[in-house]
């Protein structure tokens, strides 16, 4: 059976994260994504090196597979003309440039809509469409200050602020930028119309923050840093062992009970200090103290076997390379093999998403790697109806590779 978006046609006019992760995410369900790079050098992403494969950008590879790709000079007008032509034929256009500067080009809202009324316009920016900050450029470690993540992100208070290592606000709003690609489609469906998705990644920031902002909300004080631990039940946290470190969830009565037993401190359960959640909150660092000692006296492996017969929920602080490998990830296909054009086969992360009513095959249907700069671009321009001389002609001005 096709893919959930087979039949879709998105043009991609996006570089680096944001907008890409959304073509991305799309491609998986069975769109067929045209990336349109900027000539002469192309998504910024390809000088993300090292490392390569190959002599290809392996960031590049990891976000831009499923897709085929295309080169134009948009400083050209025949290469913003060439871009008209491709969205009148498309379902929808992604873009994460700077507010303002699709429509500086003649390539905005407005003027593709009414090209195409039935187009969805996906925009993708640093801080939306309006507000104060409508016109600041978008990086994810500005996003992660201005959204407050990095308030509460770090070891503790009074310690210096800390950036959660991944570009979350870029790779949520790229997720955001999806289901609103998919939802304006759905309502497309009723209306016939397409309609602009409007996003950000101060937006995908603040969605970050649902427990901090529920806590500020409710009590006018701004929650800080607290390491692994979380501000609503404890314990929740790591701890060091005789080895490495645990991840320990024994956030609610029963669990928590379930860990005095494990580690053979039935006597916790008496103490007024930890008898429910509100009290082992109030007196997190206290049960801190009491609960590390003991995690000391095992291994890692050890604990968990432990904890698992106990019912309490637990887990490693995995590696990226240990996780990669772990057997969970490859039964659930997110690692998955992808034949690029010069590199060969290419590992790379798999969909999240998976589709009982789909021959679903953990990433694009085709599982297509990347795209060489241009690499589609005569079969992609002869799809949307470009002639054999036209497209010469593009190719002999320089205006696309």
């Amino acid at each position: 059976m096709p893919l959930p978006l087979s039949g879709i046609r998105v043009i991609e006019i996006a570089h680096v994260m944001a907008g890409p992760v959304c073509g991305l995410l799309l491609a998986d369900m069975g769109a067929d994504v045209v990336k349109v790079e900027r000539l002469p050098n192309g998504d910024g992403t390809r000088g993300f090196i090292p490392p390569d494969v190959a002599g290809e950008s392996a960031a590049f590879m990891m976000l831009n597979r499923g897709k085929r790709g295309i080169a134009l000079d948009l400083r050209a007008e025949q290469g913003r003309t060439t871009v008209r032509r491709l969205v009148s034929h498309a379902d929808v256009i992604i873009e994460n440039f700077r507010l303002g500067t699709m429509e500086k080009m003649g390539l905005g809202f407005d003027e593709l809509s009414a090209l195409n009324q039935r187009l969805v316009y996906c925009q993708i920016t640093g801080f939306g469409r309006t507000g104060p900050l409508a016109r600041q450029g978008g990086f994810d470690l500005i996003a992660q200050g201005y959204s407050g993540l990095m308030s509460f992100t770090g070891e503790g208070p009074d310690r210096a602020p800390v950036k959660v290592g991944a570009p979350v606000t870029d790779i949520t709003a790229g997720i955001l930028a999806a289901f609103g690609v998919v939802s304006a489609l759905f309502e497309r469906e009723r209306t016939g119309k397409g309609q602009r998705v409007d996003t950000s990644l101060f937006e995908a920031g603040i969605t970050q923050t649902f427990w901090q902002s529920a806590i500020a909300l409710a009590s006018g004080l701004s929650p800080g840093p607290m390491g692994s631990a979380h501000p609503l039940a404890a314990p929740y946290q790591t701890f060091p062992t005789a080895d490495g470190w645990i991840n320990v969830g024994a956030s609610n009565e029963a669990t928590w009970q379930r860990l005095t037993q494990a580690l053979d401190i039935l006597e916790l359960q008496d103490d007024l200090r930890f008898r429910t959640n509100t009290d082992r909150m109030g007196h997190l660092d206290d049960l801190v103290r009491v609960l590390a000692p003991n995690f000391l006296a095992r291994s890692t492996e050890s604990w968990l076997g432990r904890l698992d017969r106990a019912g309490v929920p637990a887990g490693p602080v995995a590696s990226i390379g240990e996780m990669l490998e772990h057997p969970q990830t490859q039964a659930r296909d997110m690692v998955i093999e992808v034949e690029h054009t010069r590199a060969g086969t290419v590992r790379s992360l798999g969909s999240p998403v998976k589709m009982s009513g789909s021959e679903y095959a953990g990433g694009s249907a085709e599982r297509r790697g990347a795209p060489l700069l241009g690499e589609h671009t005569r079969e992609v321009l002869e799809e949307f109806g470009f002639s054999g001389p036209e497209i010469s002609e593009l190719m002999d001005s320089g205006v696309v590779l």
